[in-house]
């Protein structure tokens, strides 16, 4: 219950944020183009409702700072980037700099495996940014990931990061209330760069702190995870420059085709919610020793269904 009351609190603070952000709705607007699928001047910032709605119970709860101040300091960053447009350096220079901090605080058994590890949070940080760019998806993929952190830090005993991550689910539900097709309000990098900081950095905690298996974060994400890592890894192979806006995601793909992006974000959502699932079940019914096992299988499954969409999308443009 308490974990509920936190989520609501956290709803509302964020509602209400980006309600006032919609009383300037003129200011900051996301222009349609060839690398978007939104066809009118939308707002963004949304996100800036989910992030200081989560910080401020991180506060209240006493969360450990590396997780609040590196949230903040991402967010201010991708702030002035949603408006600046800041080089890509830079803020992949920030990234790893957050990054490596998380690290040094809770390293791998090794300096090879730290260093995995910072390239896949700075990563993370980077796909969830990728994923945000159709109605719905970035929020539902919030409150269902981090709903399965928030049960999982409980089912620990850590109360401060289970509060933390309900708030963060919580707020990202309160941003679907605009967020949901016809969008209102995009998130924006304000909000998708520092959620994508906390899922895979508090994934990594998790696993460092023995709170859950290191199939836990994976299973829970990996919608997303393996869309982002899927093209990033076409792309690289086709020698396109991987840091420039496209639409070649698969969720891109399947509105492309002619799928609304209700339809696509609902049939997301049910994959996300099947994956998270099977995470907290396995949990909380103590078969951890299957996780792997059925985050392969996942996996699998997930890959099949991006080959069907690959596959249309390759008849359609014969």
């Amino acid at each position: 219950m308490s974990l509920l009351l936190v989520a609501a609190s956290a709803l509302l603070a964020s509602a209400g944020l980006i309600w006032l952000r919609l009383r300037f709705a003129e200011v900051g607007l996301d222009q349609p183009g060839h690398r978007s699928l939104h066809s009118r001047p939308t707002p963004h910032g949304g996100g800036i409702g989910v992030v200081l709605a989560a910080v401020a119970v991180g506060v209240w709860a006493g969360a450990p700072p590396v997780w609040l101040v590196g949230a903040g300091m991402l967010a201010l960053l991708s702030l002035i980037d949603d408006w600046r447009h800041l080089p890509f350096w830079l803020r992949l220079l920030v990234h790893l700099a957050v990054s490596a901090v998380v690290v040094f605080l809770h390293p791998a058994a090794s300096t090879l495996a730290s260093l995995v590890v910072l390239v896949l949070i700075a990563w993370s940080i980077n796909a969830y940014n990728f994923m945000d760019g159709s109605d719905g998806l970035a929020g539902s993929m919030a409150v269902v990931g981090f709903g399965a952190y928030a049960i999982g830090f409980a089912f620990a005993n850590d109360a401060v990061l289970s509060a933390l991550s309900a708030a963060l689910a919580g707020g990202a539900a309160g941003f679907l209330i605009f967020n949901w097709h016809p969008a209102r309000i995009f998130m924006g990098d304000v909000g998708s760069v520092p959620l994508g900081f906390l899922a895979s950095g508090l994934g990594w905690y998790g696993y460092w702190a023995g709170v859950w298996p290191g199939w836990f974060p994976l299973l829970v994400f990996a919608p997303f995870l393996l869309d982002a890592s899927v093209t990033l890894l076409k792309r690289l192979l086709r020698r396109e420059r991987v840091w420039e806006a496209h639409r070649d995601h698969y969720y891109q793909r399947m509105v492309r085709l002619g799928e609304s992006h209700a339809a696509v974000c609902v049939r997301w959502l049910r994959l996300m919610l099947v994956g998270g699932a099977w995470a907290v079940t396995l949990m909380l019914v103590g078969r951890t020793g299957w996780g792997w096992g059925v985050t392969l299988a996942w996996t699998g499954l997930l890959l099949l269904m991006g080959h069907r969409v690959d596959v249309r999308w390759n008849n359609k443009n014969k």
